[in-house]
């Protein structure tokens, strides 16, 4: 590929001390019996075998058939063998996979065919499972008549470099994720699959506090079973709930290096040991105002402890979670406060309208009839100007919850601003009478006193009532027919409800 790298490379191992080894090589390329030759007194004789020894790097000579001439001491242990007599006269079929052996004799016997040089990055998969990335040169070498006689390699172990590199485009990739407001699930997903692509057989796993700061919900574990993220999702938080359970409740890291004896794991254990989990290891994830946002686990199918390595992960893990989770729960809060009502929680008019709008065209996509009340506090200006605003709007918010408990979760409750509210109900109800028997009730919960500090407040409210289709068919025109409805209740005195018109014996 690159032919001056590897002349480079074999101009600082130096000329003088690798021409013994280069004359070595070319007795043996051309000898006809490999075994026949006085290897070890050849090689007594060579004053560059204690410096080449002293590398860290993987160097070797192999002959045109690829058999070994040559290896220092780091190839010999990578080899498994004490001894270069062990080495000599075989080839890396004899210590690695097939494939990998096939790949890279197929690449060396293409250099020396073509006498060119080659510098690259290779991943090495050894047999145990394990991988390797190299720098590897490798270096043609030649006779006294310019013959290529074989190859010299020189390998530097770059694994852990590699593994940094990753590391930081990974961390720089979650961020931009975070930054470009990716949905949490799936920067989370990315988050654990760079960390797990840092170790070997680890699983990692996200879970999230609920709103109620009572459970965990499932948040990402993109490599343990799906049948045992789902059986966690919404694991209480207590002294005895596992390791993620517990480490909530502590606030703090959760070692358990075997699930199965361990107490913690008490209620849990025959769970883990159908999915040959063994030992789990949990830290929080706190937000930069020290609340607790959720945990994060690491999984391994073996009884140990975690390494340094794996705690320094967990660390990069645990703060580019929290940032995530903090991003997501600010930008769920904005879009919150867009679409509601600051003092009461209810939907605002911007994001009642959108829903209002869909409920009527499923209502007239599957011929159903809708319902809309519009509901005024009767002399709510006398409780504010007698009371206190702060007062009012305790009363405001107390009415609001109501209202939320009073309806169905298909049902729409909105703030139409200071003491109007409106209902939408999509029917089930048989007819105009029942869906009136309902309002009726909800109007009567309404006007019951509210108590604001040991202060009792009487409460009525008026009600003007529309009906889709034979009010109107848009949004504006119900809520307006429903508006002079409720006006009208007012005008006949008061804490009453009004219907638009004439109730119509065909509806419902």
């Amino acid at each position: 590929m690159n032919e001056p790298m590897g002349q480079r490379a074999g101009q600082d191992a130096s000329a003088d001390l690798l021409d013994p080894l280069c004359r070595y090589l070319v007795q043996v390329a051309t000898s006809h019996d490999i075994d026949g030759i006085d290897s070890a007194s050849l090689l007594r004789s060579l004053e560059t075998t204690t410096l080449l020894d002293s590398f860290p790097e993987f160097f070797c000579l192999k002959d045109r058939r690829g058999r070994f001439i040559f290896a220092n001491a780091a190839v010999l242990a990578f080899a498994g063998s004490y001894r270069l007599s062990g080495v000599i006269g075989r080839t890396e079929f004899d210590f690695l996979d097939d494939e990998v052996a096939r790949e890279r004799f197929t690449l060396e016997q293409q250099l020396m065919s073509s006498g060119e040089n080659s510098e690259r990055e290779e991943l090495l998969r050894l047999a145990d499972g394990r991988e390797l990335w190299l720098a590897t040169t490798r270096t043609c070498l030649r006779d006294s008549d310019g013959a290529i006689a074989g190859l010299m390699v020189l390998s530097r172990d770059i694994t852990e470099a590699r593994r940094h590199a990753d590391l930081q485009r990974g961390h720089a990739g979650v961020l931009e994720m975070v930054a470009r407001g990716k949905p949490l699930p799936l920067v989370l997903d990315a988050l654990c699959q760079v960390i797990e692509g840092q170790l070997e057989g680890i699983s990692a796993s996200v879970l999230l506090l609920d709103d109620a700061g009572e459970h965990l919900r499932h948040g990402a574990a993109p490599s343990l079973p799906m049948a045992y993220t789902k059986l966690v999702d919404g694991v209480a938080i207590g002294p005895r709930v596992g390791s993620c359970g517990t480490c909530a409740w502590r606030r703090a890291a959760v070692v358990v290096d075997d699930i199965e004896t361990d107490p913690l794991w008490s209620d849990f254990r025959d769970l883990a040991a159908v999915f040959r989990l063994r030992s789990c290891w949990s830290t929080p994830i706190m937000s930069a105002d020290g609340r607790l946002l959720g945990t994060f686990a690491l999984y391994s199918e073996t009884i140990r402890q975690p390494t340094q390595r794996e705690m320094d992960l967990t660390a990069v893990a645990v703060d580019l979670g929290g940032i995530a989770i903090e991003r997501a729960q600010n930008e769920a809060r904005i879009q919150h406060m867009a679409y509601h009502d600051p003092l009461t929680g209810l939907p605002n008019r911007t994001l009642f309208w959108a829903q209002f709008s869909r409920a009527l065209s499923e209502a007239a996509r599957e011929s159903r009839k809708v319902t809309v009340a519009y509901v005024d506090l009767d002399n709510f200006k006398g409780i504010n100007d007698s009371f206190g605003h702060a007062l009012g709007d305790e009363v405001l918010k107390q009415l609001a919850g109501r209202l939320t408990h009073l309806v169905r979760a298909a049902d729409l409750v909105v703030r139409l601003g200071g003491d109007e509210f409106a209902i939408v109900f999509s029917h089930i109800y048989q007819n105009e009478a029942s869906v009136l028997k309902r309002l009726r009730e909800i109007r009567s919960i309404l006007s019951q006193p509210v108590d604001v500090d040991g202060i009792e407040i009487p409460i009525t409210c008026s009600m003007g009532v529309a009906f889709y289709p034979r009010d109107g068919d848009t949004p504006e025109e119900l809520l307006a027919t429903a508006d002079r409805a409720m006006y009208t209740a007012k005008a006949m005195g008061r804490d009453a409800l009004q219907v638009s018109r004439t109730p119509d014996p065909a509806f419902g």
